[in-house]
């Protein structure tokens, strides 16, 4: 059995923590920062034993140096092709890493666009994606390309439906916030806002989604549908002639009118 929890850095990132019960270790994927891991680990009497990191972005690499030096023989897994300080095993597609203090078999799948080498670890019923997809939203374009994230949107689309998807930020009502832009008639998107509001005011994130859910509320794996590629056409005023440039123009849309 596999332990999943959230630990929270900055002002709206989540670090998550792999526990195996009756381990002493645990696993850190994405520490932006070290020390809300280190109060987890002291809180529960365990030390670090991995740190599984998704891409190069600083709030998602910060705490890795500071937690090598509290713990010195800390296995750091991290995207073959982008440069990351610490990083002691570069993992390509398809590589299934042997992470020391755990008892789970994860795939690593490349899937980069908001960076040109971000990855993602698949197994055990989850995937932790990192900024390629968040619930109800999508990453955006800092170093890979449009037609590059679409593609990896895709692949994480064609995953089994109730694949739990662990991102790195609580963004789910913003992102919806967008999504009803682009489907303004979707029922099923203001009833997923009611839900994330309901959690978030009770002190709980949005945080796992299902990917079914995601298939039925974010804009951004639904580029293929008739009345999504009709809302892309209305905003950019031409015709788009497949996923990829439907994909574009909603996520130009996004970033130009909405954040």
């Amino acid at each position: 059995m596999l332990e999943i929890t959230p630990v929270k850095a900055f002002k709206d990132n989540f670090i998550w923590m792999l526990h195996n019960p009756g381990s002493e270790t645990a696993v850190a994927v994405d520490p932006g920062q070290s020390e809300p891991v280190l109060a987890w680990l002291k809180s529960r009497g365990l030390r670090l034993s991995a740190i599984l990191i998704t891409h190069k972005h600083i709030d998602h690499t910060g705490g890795v140096m500071d937690l090598q030096f509290a713990f010195p023989k800390v296995a750091v897994f991290g995207p073959a092709h982008e440069t990351i300080r610490g990083i002691k095993s570069r993992l390509k597609e398809g590589d299934h890493p042997d992470i020391p203090g755990l008892q789970a078999d994860f795939e690593v799948m490349e899937v980069p666009g908001h960076t040109e080498g971000h990855i993602a670890y698949y197994g055990e019923g989850v995937l932790f994606c990192g900024d390629t997809l968040f619930s109800a939203g999508c990453g955006g374009i800092f170093g890979g390309t449009h037609e590059q994230m679409h593609d990896s949107l895709q692949r994480i689309a064609a995953l089994p439906p109730e694949t739990q998807l662990y991102c790195a930020h609580e963004y789910t009502l913003a992102n919806l916030g967008f999504a009803k832009w682009v489907e303004p008639e979707s029922k099923a998107i203001p009833a997923r806002e009611q839900e994330a509001q309901a959690l978030l005011a009770k002190g709980e994130n949005s945080v796992p989604s299902l990917l079914q859910t995601e298939l039925q509320t974010n804009p951004f794996l639904r580029v293929g549908l008739p009345n999504v590629k009709a809302a892309a056409e209305k905003y950019v005023g031409h015709s788009l002639a497949d996923g990829a440039e439907v994909f574009t123009a909603v996520r130009r849309w996004k970033d130009r009118e909405y954040d």
